[in-house]
């Protein structure tokens, strides 16, 4: 986990959900982030759907961002936010390019963020609640 939040994939938040863990929902954090996943992959293509739309609406697909960047500050996900404000920001601006350039990158975040915590979620179940109790990178 040291290695996912030192690289700005994941901040203090998600600490704070592991935090929460414990043997009364020994399997929080698996949901947590399992629900993350489905949500944000719903919100992913209420994006992409509205983007394909014509004319651009620039403030709907700022809402449905402004929804996912939510997401994102709820479970950590700190790259993924950023790029979700750069998306917003292009909005702002009604720089469809931009907001395109953007958009991959957001999707660019999420699946390695998946794939990371995919790896660390294998981890905890390998390891068990004794070993999960200490966790390196999160205080």
């Amino acid at each position: 986990m040291y290695q996912v939040t030192s690289q700005g994939y994941l901040d203090e938040q998600f600490c704070q959900i592991e935090d929460l863990q414990d043997e009364a929902s020994p399997n929080f954090t698996e949901e947590v982030v399992s629900l993350f996943f489905k949500d944000s992959a719903r919100l992913m293509t209420n994006i992409e759907q509205a983007m394909e739309k014509n004319p651009r609406d620039f403030n709907r697909w700022d809402a449905h961002m402004q929804q996912l960047k939510g997401s994102c500050y709820s479970i950590g996900a700190s790259r993924m936010k950023n790029e979700c404000t750069s998306f917003r920001n292009n909005c702002g601006d009604e720089n469809a390019e931009g907001c395109m350039r953007s958009f991959q990158k957001v999707k660019r975040e999420h699946g390695v963020l998946r794939q990371k915590l995919e790896s660390y979620i294998q981890l905890l179940r390998q390891a068990g609640p004794a070993e999960t109790a200490t966790r390196p990178g999160c205080a």
